[in-house]
């Protein structure tokens, strides 16, 4: 009988036996362990011939903390509710402009990229045929894109309503579904890019009382955000930044007021962050904020690679949905060991 320290605890052991006999002993597999004798690491080569002695402290050591999944059952997210957006519903809660770029085949090469099933067009004499004779449309799926028609550069209601009759009397003529729907913007000044507010609330009036799905862009203004949907705006969309800067989601406090106003009692109303954010960390942060969906054009038209970016946008859409479902731990001023504390080697004296 010999008395050893086996992690920590006495052990009797009936007679000296080699760390492999210990092992077996045990019950371990000795691919998946790690043994310290006395405070020095025993090769597993070696544990056949190192025999233990009266008075040794055994460490046998594993790995915490992971685990392994079935290599035969593929790991998919939990699956997620669709959009709905009015009388429109979505699996990609991307949405995507047509704008600014360099040509119409990398537009199209873009938009699949981001794998939107929305796209917004502006109402322009001079979109519809370029300086080389070809044609927007010419190089949009009809059949697989939802078009999302944008009043983009009205300045008054009165305007912004009349681009909006025109775009449906395009898109009707064209079978598309987007002639039921339309994303108003009527903007204050050429400089800010920013919402006329007073404006923007008559148009939605006006437009819902024509039976257009009104998307509307406002600003970050909780107050104004409520009044719009109380108008009957089927989703109301507040900048994160000023269009085109880039600066991503200035205010989340805002956003956050913005979600619990229009989505209390009302869970599904649809909340899309539109314009301002520069890269893909931008959509992932609105998206954990809690928004049904981020709308932009120039973070991906306008970026170095916009391929690249397109597919970024994408899977931070993806995950910063995924983020926000699963919910993020709380924000703490001290840290909080992830490896568990239990079962750790005896300390240096």
């Amino acid at each position: 009988m010999i008395e050893i320290t086996l992690n920590g605890e006495p052990n009797t052991l009936a007679q000296s036996l080699s760390i492999q006999q210990l092992i077996d002993q045990i019950g371990l597999d000795p691919r998946k362990i790690a043994v310290e004798v006395n405070r020095e690491v025993v090769p597993k080569a070696r544990h056949g011939e190192r025999r233990l002695q009266a008075g040794d402290a055994v460490e046998i050591v594993t790995l915490v903390g992971g685990g392994a999944s079935d290599a035969t059952t593929p790991l998919v997210p939990p699956k997620d509710k669709i959009l709905k957006v009015g009388k429109f519903s979505f699996r990609s809660r991307l949405i995507t402009g047509t704008g600014k770029y360099a040509s119409y085949q990398l537009m199209r090469d873009c938009l699949d990229a981001s794998a939107c099933e929305v796209t917004t067009v502006a109402v322009r004499r001079e979109r519809l045929i370029d300086k080389e004779g070809k044609n927007i449309l010419d190089f949009l799926d009809l059949k697989k894109l939802t078009i999302l028609p944008n009043t983009a550069g009205c300045f008054n209601a009165e305007d912004a309503i009349r681009h909006a009759r025109i775009a449906r009397e395009l898109l009707t003529n064209l079978g598309n579904r987007g002639a039921d729907w339309v994303k108003l913007e009527c903007l204050a000044d050429p400089k800010t890019l920013l919402p006329d507010p007073i404006a923007t609330l008559q148009a939605t009036e006006t437009l819902v009382k024509e039976g257009f799905q009104v998307l509307v862009y406002t600003s970050d203004d909780p107050i104004m955000a409520r009044r719009l949907k109380e108008a009957g705006a089927t989703s109301v969309m507040p900048a994160g930044s000023p269009i085109g800067s880039g600066q991503g989601v200035l205010n989340p406090n805002n956003i956050r007021i913005i979600l619990e106003y229009l989505k209390d009692g009302d869970p599904d109303y649809p909340v899309i962050i539109d314009a301002g954010v520069g890269t893909a960390s931008d959509v992932a942060v609105a998206m954990e904020l809690g928004c049904d969906g981020v709308l932009l054009n120039t973070a991906i038209a306008s970026a170095q690679d916009p391929l690249r970016m397109a597919y970024a946008m994408k899977y931070a859409c993806d995950a910063g949905r995924l983020a926000y479902l699963a919910g993020r731990i709380p924000r703490k001023l001290y840290a909080t060991a992830s490896s568990p504390m239990d079962g750790r080697m005896a300390a240096a004296k």
